[in-house]
């Protein structure tokens, strides 16, 4: 299983000096911890966001890995959303962003 650092360390990769989102992005990765992106900062930091995105770290690494659909993920409740409205806004630069991850 992958460590916090090791995701924090694969987003950083995918974002690059620039996420393209636009906004602020928090995983909230319950007791593994949280993954912040804001433009091209990275952190661990468990401060305010735009759109948190709750959901376990196995979910997150299956999510990236494209085994497991963002919107299946929110139906089933495997994924919550603090403001689907951003979610929404955000659609496709999120699945950039996944992409690169893998």
């Amino acid at each position: 299983m992958a460590t916090l650092q090791e995701i924090t360390d694969r987003i950083k990769g995918a974002v690059g000096d620039d996420s393209g989102l636009g906004k602020s992005l928090k995983f909230d990765l319950k007791d593994a911890g949280v993954v912040h992106i804001d433009g091209g900062s990275v952190t661990n930091e468990d401060k305010p966001a735009d759109l948190t995105m709750t959901l376990s770290m196995d979910d997150l690494l299956a999510i990236g890995a494209g085994s497991l659909d963002p919107t299946m993920a929110v139906m089933t409740g495997k994924l919550k959303l603090s403001d689907m409205g951003v979610a929404m806004a955000l659609q496709s630069s999120m699945a950039a962003l996944f992409s690169k991850m893998r």
